[in-house]
Parts: C-alpha cells; sequence; structure tokens
C-alpha cells in the first residue's frame, strides 16, 4: 500500500509542539489516516523525497522560512512538485507549501502588500467555483485560520483561484485535476490559531495589530478543516 506523504517544510514553534504536537500529527488527525499510512519527510532537514510514483497522494505543509529565501532544501523540493505534477501525484500545499506549488509552477510569491495576515479570517469562494469537485465542500462564505507574511502574488498560468479573503486574493488555487492549494491552514484547531496569536503578541502590537480584537475572533472552523476530510477519504482510495 502506498504512503501518504507529508512534505515537512518546517514545525510549529517548540512551546507549541510541546502543548499541542506538530505539524504531521495536526494534518493526520485532520486527514483523518492511522500513522502507519503517513511517511514523513523533513525536507527542511535534507530528507531525500521518494519518487512520486511511490506515494498516494502529498502535503505539503507551512513553515517559517520565506520562499523568496530560495534555500536549497526549498528549490529541490520545488523541482519534486513538478516531477509530482507530471506524474500526476495528488497534491496539496498549506501556507508555505501553497506559495511553494505557486513558485514551482511558474507563479509569483513576495511579500504580502499592507503587512502580514493573521487570525481566524473571512473567506469566500470566487463565482465559478462551485463546480469545483473540492470547493463544493464548503459554502460561499466560510471560515479559515491564517498566519503568513508572504503570499501567492501571481498566480501560474492555467492555475484557478477558488477562494479569496479581504487582504488576500489567491487563498485557495487548483491546479488541474488533482493538486490544490491553501494560503490558509485548514490543518489549525482554534487552539492552536490562539498559541500563534500569544506566541506572536508583542511583534503583532509592534505592527499594530489588535490582538485582544484577534484572540476575540478566533474560532472553529470545520468548513476549512473539511477540506481535509474529504481529502485524506480521496487519498486512502488511491493508497490501495
Amino acid at each position: 500500500m502506498k504512503p501518504l506523504l507529508i512534505v515537512q517544510t518546517g514545525s510549529a514553534p517548540e512551546p507549541i509542539c510541546a502543548r499541542l504536537g506538530d505539524f504531521p500529527h495536526w494534518f493526520r488527525l485532520a486527514l483523518g489516516v492511522h500513522p502507519r499510512r503517513l511517511r514523513v519527510v523533513r525536507v527542511d532537514r535534507d530528507e531525500a523525497l521518494p519518487p512520486p510514483r511511490m506515494c498516494a497522494g502529498a502535503v505539503i505543509t507551512g513553515s517559517a522560512a520565506m520562499v523568496t529565501e530560495r534555500l536549497p532544501w526549498s528549490e529541490r523540493t520545488a523541482g519534486w512538485i513538478r516531477d509530482a505534477m507530471d506524474a500526476a501525484l495528488p497534491l496539496l500545499g498549506v501556507c508555505y507549501g501553497h506559495q511553494l506549488m505557486a513558485h514551482a509552477l511558474g507563479g509569483r510569491v513576495d511579500w504580502l502588500p499592507g503587512g502580514r495576515e493573521i487570525g481566524t479570517q473571512r473567506l469566500e469562494l470566487l463565482p465559478g467555483a462551485a463546480d469545483d469537485p473540492l470547493a463544493r465542500a464548503l459554502p460561499p462564505v466560510f471560515r479559515a485560520h491564517t498566519t503568513h507574511e508572504q503570499s501567492v502574488l501571481e498566480p501560474p498560468a492555467g492555475a484557478r483561484v477558488l477562494a479569496r479573503s479581504a487582504r488576500d486574493p489567491h487563498q485557495m488555487l487548483r491546479y488541474g485535476e488533482r493538486a490544490f492549494s491553501t494560503q490558509f491552514h485548514p490543518e489549525f484547531s482554534a487552539q492552536a490559531m490562539a498559541a500563534y496569536i500569544r506566541r506572536r503578541a508583542a511583534k503583532l502590537r509592534e505592527e499594530g495589530l489588535d490582538v485582544p480584537r484577534l484572540l476575540r475572533e478566533v474560532g472553529p472552523t470545520p468548513h476549512a478543516r473539511r477540506l481535509l476530510e474529504v481529502t485524506g477519504s480521496d487519498w486512502a482510495g488511491a493508497a490501495a
């Protein structure tokens, strides 16, 4: 049985990991798969990725790194993404993974105009997204957790924009039939989102953000999480 691959590009801050676990744990719970079905590769520690044909699907996680740094491990992973697309491997990129997929496939990633987006945001589907097989799991307006300073400023040619926030017009992208990415974090719980805001509270105040308001607005995001439930179910069938 082919494994589901977690391409880990970074970790949650250590105090958050100690209480809530790290990214692979969050994705496993949201995807609804058994630990034995997963293979985690720490590309940020120069671990080698398997050939795409050896996997049932792959999630590319978030990271504290920046895609514009063009780090060697990140550029190698971008090359692997191109190979995975050629092999029609099901792919999901989240936050850094979203940006890295766009970069790998010819889009442009840079700093989000106006500064950081963080907290539980109101997102909306774009007109025409209702016929997308994954976007059908979402209502026209839904809430999702975000924390990022860079974003996809220009999607790759042929990519379809499915959802936006008030600050970021490219919150969810579709790349062909079997690959998509989200700037928002469907794997985050409300507890994780609040922990990120509290940990960065001093920096957020320096940036002029209202930390108490951000914390008040944190809440469940069941529709965003539903994307991972649907993805895990679909990929489980492909793993056989």
